[in-house]
């Protein structure tokens, strides 16, 4: 066996490469391909895909969230492996040759995992309402070890307004440390830094510091991990267009009679399970759960009218897609190049539910990428999140309700098939003669990473 590395540098495209910006990257592009992705082109669906070499219909994953039926609950980035399903890679790759092992270093769903060893990100949720930054691993001590020696995990870095390239340089650190700990035959390491930066500014706003940072980071890691005899592969999941139009779908919805609100202290909520139709937004794909079969049809014609909407996925459309899961809602959306897919319900901002201003990924019934702004409508809002911070500190509630709800704000978004290969995501290697194709598919990555590993 050749222990291999996989950065995973998400929203990095060929279109971002290849100027002086981007040097260390740059090294590797003699020996990369498109990959051909997935639909829906987002996080969870994609990693899913790359380490069975399934699609959705098959592994389950059919977006970063869904609506679980038996509960009754749209749950965004749960955490559990047991939800992705099929075999993993580790699993042929243990029967290839037992002795081989695999860290997970912060790609998804790394809990209740057989992976070897794993690290995710953790908050501790604490009765008194705070939430601390933190994160899980398995072996347990490794959490306590990377957070004397590096810091506390920096979890607001990570997502949120604060983002910087702090989170993705402290999961490298700890991915040095795990390889040389324990030298892993495959590590799996996340790096989402510009992932973030695009859907704030897009891919032709000013994103070069950001891209600077990114190249420096993967230029340490590149050379880490050559000098101790690894393989290297450097791919994305996806590629980020620019955006201007939000979509509204639970809006629409509403306004026709099908959404069900339940109203608590003057706030709406969605109450999905009373719903004759509702949506679950996942970036640039969204599914439509339309309770009676006799609604799918009208619901079908009032959404395919609206601007933003490029195509409707019916259960030939989903099964053409490799979205025909009981998970996937009875149609799925699709936005236009331009075009993203918020969760907002509500029509009136004052009625909106009390987790929409926060930080608060588990809460929502969809994906809301407004949580990596502060809202322009605070005069100072510096001095608010410290006002909320000293609460913190002092242990009262409270509630950092700093977040807009200008959808408009958002510059960038995937989730679709992009239209040209070189917005898309890219597959890189170090090792030219495991590569030739022209382009990858997605569900091909999962043989290129066992041929690194097993191929001489």
């Amino acid at each position: 066996m050749r222990r291999t590395v996989v950065l995973n540098v998400v929203g990095l495209t060929r279109a971002l490469l290849g100027g002086s910006r981007t040097p260390h990257l740059n090294t590797l592009l003699a020996t990369s391909v498109p990959i051909l992705t997935i639909t829906p082109a987002v996080t969870c669906s994609v990693q899913a895909t790359y380490l069975t070499g399934r699609l959705p219909a098959s592994h389950g994953i059919v977006g970063n969230g869904w609506y679980f039926r038996d509960l009754g609950e749209v749950l965004f980035w749960r955490q559990s492996n047991r939800l992705v399903q099929g075999e993993k890679i580790w699993h042929e790759a243990r029967r290839r040759d037992p002795s081989f092992t695999c860290a997970n270093t912060f790609w998804w769903y790394a809990m209740a995992t057989d992976a070897d060893y794993t690290l995710t990100p953790r908050p501790l949720y604490c009765a008194d309402g705070r939430k601390l930054p933190d994160c899980y691993s398995s072996p347990p001590d490794l959490r306590d070890r990377f957070n004397r020696e590096f810091g506390q995990f920096p979890l607001f870095q990570f997502w949120g307004p604060a983002t910087t390239i702090a989170s993705s340089d402290w999961i490298g650190r700890a991915a040095m440390a795990i390889e040389e700990q324990y030298r892993p035959t495959l590590q799996l390491v996340y790096l989402p830094h510009l992932d973030y930066c695009l859907q704030k500014m897009g891919p032709d706003g000013d994103i070069s510091r950001d891209l600077s940072e990114l190249d420096q980071l993967c230029g340490r890691l590149i050379d880490f991990f050559r000098e101790r005899g690894c393989r290297l592969i450097l791919l994305s999941e996806y590629g980020i267009t620019p955006v201007n139009r939000p979509v509204h779908p639970n809006r629409i919805l509403r306004q026709a009679g099908f959404l069900s609100l339940k109203t608590d202290l003057g706030r709406e909520y969605l109450d999905p399970a009373t719903s004759r139709a509702f949506a679950v937004a996942d970036h640039q794909v969204a599914h439509i759960h339309v309770r009676e079969q006799r609604d799918i049809r009208a619901v079908r014609e009032l959404l395919g009218s609206v601007p933003g909407v490029e195509r409707i996925l019916d259960g030939e459309g989903k099964e053409a897609s490799g979205l025909n899961h009981e998970r996937s809602g009875e149609l799925v959306l699709v936005a236009s190049v331009d075009s993203w897919f918020t969760y907002y319900w509500w029509l009136d901002d004052a009625r909106a539910p009390d987790y929409a201003r926060t930080v608060n990924i588990h809460a929502k019934p969809g994906y809301d990428p407004c949580e990596l702004f502060l809202d322009p409508a605070i005069r100072f809002p510096r001095l608010k999140i410290a006002g909320t911070l000293a609460r913190k500190m002092l242990g009262f509630r409270y509630l950092m309700d700093v977040i807009p709800l200008d959808a408009s704000l958002v510059k960038g978004s995937h989730g679709r098939v992009t239209d040209a290969p070189d917005t898309g995501p890219l597959f890189m290697t170090s090792e030219p003669r495991l590569l030739d194709a022209d382009t990858v598919k997605a569900t091909d990555v999962y043989g290129l990473l066992l041929d690194h590993i097993f191929r001489e």
